[in-house]
């Protein structure tokens, strides 16, 4: 009888070992990787708000550049571009803007976002 209740403790232990082990096993799934298309938004902006931008811009006093290429929204700026941070007025007023930085191009501003060197809109009064 005593090898009976044994054998019985016995399987109840390791089912109940199978049980525990299969409420802690974890699940690992091997990283996939994917291209994401990232479609970028154009910049909506009222008329207002790019006279605003323009306007406070302009009077700041920072270098303007006169290039030999042309800044188009989409295209890159190259990597040793200055750009500038935004002034705190237009980013109060046109919160959209807060992010990105700009440059001034002959009498056009350039608005740029920083961690993609593109040019997201330009303003020319």
């Amino acid at each position: 009888m005593t090898h009976f209740r044994h054998a019985a403790i016995a399987a109840a232990l390791l089912a109940g070992v199978g049980s525990a082990s299969a409420q802690t096993t974890v699940i690992t799934r091997e990283p996939v990787e994917t291209r994401t298309l990232v479609t970028m938004q154009p910049l909506e902006l009222t008329p207002v708000q790019r006279q605003t931008i323009y306007r406070t811009i302009v009077r700041q006093p920072v270098e303007t550049v006169w290039p030999t290429v042309e800044y188009r929204v989409g295209t890159r700026v190259p990597q040793g571009a200055r750009l500038y941070e935004m002034p705190r007025d237009v980013a109060v007023e046109v919160p959209a803007v807060r992010t990105y930085k700009y440059m001034r191009v002959n009498n056009r501003v350039v608005l740029v976002d920083p961690a993609t060197s593109e040019v997201v809109a330009d303003f020319v009064d």
